[in-house]
């Protein structure tokens, strides 16, 4: 067990300072959500709320769905791309034929996304204090929510990985799965300001569902069932088909 353990932090430390030894990629999932946000703040009139906006303001809305942006970027672009790239190479083949078995990588990788998706939304949550979004007021909600959120971002990369042959596929159905969850999360237009049907499709998407959730919580209250229930159902679907399809070779 302790040698597990052991395992897994080594190559989470390794895989660490891989990511960070990207600085453009490490620019967009740390720095650009939260650099993104005090752009808008920097904006008077996005700071003013409105009765259309349900009494919040504009960056209130962009708040959490920023906090989505960096899970959404390394589920669907990072970590397919990066898996497909070991089993294209052979990594994954000889880390089969090693003590360290190709699953610990798993126990590496997505714990460490989810710790620098966690550093990305705790710079918007301070830097939104700076521009005056409160502080979320259901704090044990929106940790449920970041979490399914998590689960689900991470579920959908993995099975995504299951199946591409290449990085270059990785990277490309991960652009094909990234952008329309960025639309319905509402990073071109707020959910508040988008029709109802979009709205309604979105509740059930996993990106749509995230935002939500991070929202009700930001504003006090507890994040809704039904988008706890699609979050948390993406990431037992998903999850479960990349673990019976995943190809190690």
């Amino acid at each position: 067990m302790n040698h597990t353990v052991h395992a897994v932090r080594r190559l989470a430390t390794v895989e660490a300072r891989l990511f960070l030894r990207d600085p453009l990629t490490a620019f967009f999932s740390l720095v650009f959500p939260v650099l993104l946000l005090v752009v808008l703040g920097c904006i008077p009139a996005l700071r003013r709320t409105s009765p259309d906006l349900h009494g919040m303001s504009t960056i209130q809305l962009y708040a959490p769905i920023l906090a989505v942006f960096t899970l959404l970027l390394l589920g669907l672009n990072g970590l397919p791309s990066l898996l497909a790239a070991y089993r294209e190479r052979g990594v994954l083949r000889r880390m089969s034929a090693s003590p360290v078995r190709p699953g610990l990588l798993f126990g590496a990788l997505v714990p460490m996304y989810v710790g620098i998706a966690s550093v990305s939304v705790l710079l918007v949550v301070l830097g939104g204090l700076a521009l005056g979004v409160p502080l979320p007021r259901q704090p044990l909600g929106f940790l449920l929510a970041f979490v399914l959120a998590a689960a689900a971002m991470m579920s959908v990369g993995l099975l995504i990985a299951a199946f591409v042959p290449s990085a270059k596929a990785g990277n490309a159905v991960g652009a094909l799965a990234f952008f329309p969850m960025m639309f319905f999360s509402g990073i071109w237009l707020p959910r508040e300001m988008s029709p109802a049907l979009l709205d309604r499709i979105g509740d059930f998407t996993p990106s749509g569902a995230a935002v939500q959730a991070l929202q009700d919580s930001w504003n006090g209250h507890f994040p809704h069932a039904v988008a706890l229930l699609t979050l948390a159902a993406y990431a037992v679907l998903a999850g479960g088909a990349a673990a019976k399809l995943f190809r190690w070779e």
